[in-house]
């Protein structure tokens, strides 16, 4: 296999931008996260500002949305239609490590697209949206139980799958077994998916 895609969904807080971005330099491979907004905004060509702002709601409802603003897509759906398109983009040009975004979803038709969810326990996620991601809040909990929900609406309003359900992806891995180990795992699922 010449070229594969990892995706990564991810509970917040549990390391997934981290194992991906690492993972991403030990296979000698791009990565794209934030990355793919820019680019969204610049297919969609609305502002950056505006693309991460709007990418992570989902509209309330597609009837509603087209009555209101006289047929067109609503915005929320132009740019996951934009980020889409730049996600298939990247994914043709080379190997590459893409977190979220639906881009497990985007890409389920690839049999070169390997899709992991990363997870991890709550009193892990705080101490890591405390350390290394320096939030504050005063309730650490219910912020990534509300960070949770916005993603799994997103994600499963997007694509009709349930966000982090096992059976939507290849590998499911706790990351409190560490970075290291993380990206160790993922890449030994890598050497043995390319082989086929």
């Amino acid at each position: 296999m010449d070229k594969y895609t990892i995706t990564i969904g991810r509970e917040y807080g549990s390391g997934g931008r981290l194992i991906g971005r690492q993972l991403a330099q030990e296979l000698g491979i791009a990565f794209y996260d934030r990355e793919l907004i820019v680019m969204a905004a610049r297919e969609s060509g609305f502002d950056e500002g505006f693309v991460q702002q709007m990418e992570q709601k989902r509209t309330i409802s597609f009837i509603s949305n087209l009555y209101l603003i006289g047929y067109e897509l609503p915005v929320s759906e132009q740019i996951f239609l934009a980020q889409s398109k730049v996600i298939q983009k990247v994914a043709e040009e080379s190997s590459c490590v893409i977190v979220g975004r639906c881009a497990d979803y985007v890409l389920r038709d690839k049999p070169n697209c390997i899709r992991i969810f990363i997870h991890a326990p709550m009193e892990e996620r705080i101490r890591r949206v405390r350390e290394v991601y320096g939030e504050d809040k005063p309730n650490l909990e219910d912020y990534i139980r509300k960070q949770d929900k916005n993603r799994a609406a997103y994600y499963n309003y997007y694509t009709q799958n349930k966000w982090g359900r096992a059976q939507n992806y290849h590998l499911c891995i706790d990351s409190s077994i560490g970075i290291p180990a993380s990206v160790r795992i993922i890449k030994e699922l890598v050497t043995e998916f390319t082989k086929r």
